[in-house]
């Protein structure tokens, strides 16, 4: 049949989708029957209806649709998507009727449909567009998903500041005005910045960047580590955002010259987001970074952060110790907070008093006494650190441990009957210890409080949508064959080449690499002696440590990763002389050199 025929077979067709399900034996007609009870309870359409009860597989579904209505069934994360075709159906259409612009014919355009049978949503598309529809069916899921990766606000951005810019030409714009503004709502300025955060909520940025240059201004949002950048040509509309976002933090409108930090929360997309703001002095005006926290997904538990089995139950197990000094490490987006978070919770029960000292409050935790360090009136770590041991808390959580005082004050709770746990901006598990004792505490304090370290990383997900098999490149090669052995002949590695649904980036996501270093009686007597070579020996020789670039390596032989997110978390190549590498060296020499 052809696509014209097919069309038409679908358009004159009057299905009774249960009954059709019935008659190809999909479900029985009592199925029907209660499904058709529960239709009169919900409101929703038979299919949907059938899923969520459980009596019919979707893919089996859309199936038998696509045979008796012979049309074709495509899966959207496969194909190849034009954006210029798909926007020429208007959002609201495109949301309205579950629908999506798929291909161009000579004689009409193929539509990608979640319900081919809705007869109103084919007419309504093709009085939109004035041309014939040849509908397809797809996953809903997939749909859903992809419309809101077809329908980001970066056109809608760039149209909004050319709005605003306009109304900045006139003399009497009053920015700080806007506070009082009674139709605040429908102002550019408002509706500009609702389109930036609709945007990056929609692309799961964890920052945006607003970056002012000599003649345009740059938005730039960090999705899975990396900036994507827009650059707007009306420079003046970045002066007008800054003011806005400044006006929401309570911060002072007036002060350009010293660098300011707030906080304000927004609902976007039916989604609670608490933002940071920071801004800066910088040539041409103020930058500001705002960090996007979402907090209607809440807190994640331990076992959904994605830590290897065996290294979360040894954790778990540390945190449940009623003394000691635990710390997690890594660089500046590692997830530390996260992980830190995640043990709260799970630690955050009516017989236990839990204080925080942290800078900033990211999540606010019901139960937990949190302290905001306020430097401007000496509220410090330690501060903070000293006035909790006198509230009788049972864990104690520090922020960062960035002076002396405050480890010295964390490692006498750590001894005196408190669980403390803290961070480190160190590179690994082994130089984390070592850094502690060269803090100014002294060694013997430090080895009867410290317990374990957890260090982690974030690595890049491959896109599983354009994943390919990869093959190393020759210094690649060599430094597997050492950390392999014979094992890499068998090695099989992927990279992603870049599509539509990773913005051709070859990634989406981001998974957690990680180490845990529990101290054992070798650990801790090369740990008192200052003895560090011993140390990383001990911590080599552990049968329970493995570094996080072995973990990582077994990510990327499994497909998730791609090698070179591996290499950016260990050893610079060039330095590769051909043993295998001792990365607790390695990195211990890193973070002593810096």
């Amino acid at each position: 049949m052809t696509t014209q025929a097919a069309s038409s077979a679908t358009k004159g067709a009057r299905i009774r989708l249960g009954d059709l399900l019935v008659e190809a034996g999909a479900i029985t007609s009592g199925q029907l029957g209660l499904a058709l009870q529960e239709q009169k309870i919900t409101g929703k359409k038979i299919g949907r209806v059938l899923l969520d009860m459980g009596l019919i597989q979707e893919l089996q579904l859309l199936s038998i649709l696509s045979e008796h209505l012979k049309i074709p069934f495509i899966e959207l994360r496969q194909f190849q998507l034009d954006s210029k075709l798909m926007l020429a159906l208007d959002e609201s259409v495109a949301r309205r009727f579950r629908c999506l612009i798929l291909a161009e014919h000579q004689d009409g355009l193929q539509l990608a449909m979640a319900d081919p049978l809705d007869l109103m949503a084919m007419d309504a598309v093709e009085k939109a567009l004035n041309k014939t529809i040849y509908p397809a069916i797809v996953r809903e899921s997939e749909l859903l998903a992809t419309l809101d990766i077809v329908y980001r606000n970066t056109s809608a951005i760039e149209s909004l500041a050319g709005e605003l810019d306009s109304e900045l030409s006139h003399s009497d714009f009053d920015l700080a005005g806007l506070a009082d503004d009674s139709d605040l709502q429908d102002a550019p300025v408002v509706r500009l910045l609702q389109s930036v955060l609709e945007d990056a909520v929609t692309i799961k940025a964890s920052d945006i960047h607003i970056e002012p240059d000599e003649n345009v201004f740059r938005i730039r949002m960090r999705v899975d580590g990396v900036l994507q950048e827009q650059v707007i040509k009306e420079k003046r509309v970045a002066s007008a955002l800054v003011m806005r976002l400044k006006i929401m933090s309570n911060l002072d409108i007036a002060e350009r010259r010293l660098p300011q930090d707030g906080r304000f929360n927004v609902r976007v997309r039916n989604r609670s987001v608490d933002i940071r703001i920071s801004t800066m002095p910088v040539q041409f005006g103020e930058s500001v970074v705002m960090r996007l926290l979402d907090q209607s997904s809440g807190i994640l538990s331990l076992e959904a952060l994605g830590m290897p089995e065996d290294i979360r139950k040894r954790f778990e197990i540390m945190i449940e110790r009623p003394h000691g000094l635990i710390l997690v490490t890594g660089p500046t987006g590692s997830g530390k907070t996260t992980t830190l978070y995640s043990a709260l919770s799970t630690l955050n029960t009516p017989s236990r008093k839990i204080i925080t000292a942290e800078d900033p409050i990211e999540y606010r935790l019901s139960r937990i006494n949190q302290v905001q360090v306020n430097t401007k009136i000496n509220l410090t770590f330690a501060h903070i650190l000293r006035t909790a041991l006198r509230q009788d808390p049972d864990i104690v959580l520090i922020g960062e441990m960035r002076d002396q005082e405050t480890v010295a004050i964390g490692v006498r709770a750590a001894m005196t009957g408190h669980l403390v746990m803290s961070t480190l901006h160190t590179n690994d598990a082994v130089s984390s210890a070592i850094r502690l004792a060269d803090m100014g505490v002294q060694a013997y304090m430090v080895a009867t409080a410290l317990r374990g370290i957890l260090a982690q990383r974030l690595l890049r997900r491959i896109c599983l949508e354009c994943r390919v098999p990869h093959q190393p490149d020759s210094r690649q090669q060599l430094w597997l064959r050492n950390m392999l052995g014979g094992k890499f002949a068998n090695g099989q590695f992927h990279r992603g080449e870049g599509c539509y649904h990773c913005n051709n980036t070859g990634y989406t996501g981001r998974i957690a690499v990680y180490e845990w270093l529990e101290l054992d009686d070798a650990l801790l007597m090369a740990l008192r002696d200052q003895n560090h070579n011993a140390f990383i020996d001990a911590a080599r020789n552990n049968p329970n440590f493995k570094t996080m670039e072995e973990l990582a390596l077994e990510y990327a032989q499994a497909g998730i990763t791609h090698l070179d997110e591996v290499f950016r978390i260990s050893i610079d190549l060039d330095d590769f002389e051909g043993d295998r590498p001792n990365m607790a060296v390695a990195h211990m020499g890193a973070e002593l050199d810096g």
